[in-house]
């Protein structure tokens, strides 16, 4: 029995290293998929690039994935690809101010949101806004 409390401490290492190893990447895959998901709608919908859009104060954004978001202006929506990865769209402890050169106007390649630039700018109508914001989502996770 004594022998079997000496072994409990590195059985319970060795469950633990055993259990994390084994553990998927999912949110990686995952990520992959939905920006995959979102890459396929702008091919198969032929939605064209824009120089710009209009903002204003009362503008609000969706992230979709880490790489796109869905901005809503007062009028229209629109979808936001960026350069790269955007970690500062979920990360509340690190915001960078924008670069703006109009204080009413976001333009792609210029312009920032979180400090992440913007590589590509696509007007949305308001079926393909509600489309984006659910990819990657199962059926009734959101309450």
């Amino acid at each position: 029995m004594k022998q079997y409390l000496k072994l409990a401490p590195a059985l319970i290492v060795a469950a633990g290293l055993v259990a994390c190893a084994s553990q998927e990447d999912k949110p990686q895959s995952s990520t992959q998929d939905v920006s995959q998901a979102v890459t396929d709608f702008i091919e198969v919908r032929e939605l064209e690039s824009r120089d710009y859009m209009r903002s204003g104060s009362t503008d609000s954004w969706h992230a979709i994935g880490g790489e796109f978001l869905v901005y809503k202006g007062r009028r229209d929506e629109y979808l936001v690809e960026f350069v790269r990865r955007c970690h500062e769209l979920n990360d509340n402890t690190h915001i960078t101010p924008d670069k703006r050169w109009d204080a009413n106007i976001v333009r792609a390649k210029f312009d920032t949101i979180r400090g992440c630039r913007i590589a590509n700018i696509y007007a949305l109508n308001e079926a393909e806004a509600v489309e984006l914001k659910n990819i990657g989502e199962a059926p009734g996770s959101r309450n």
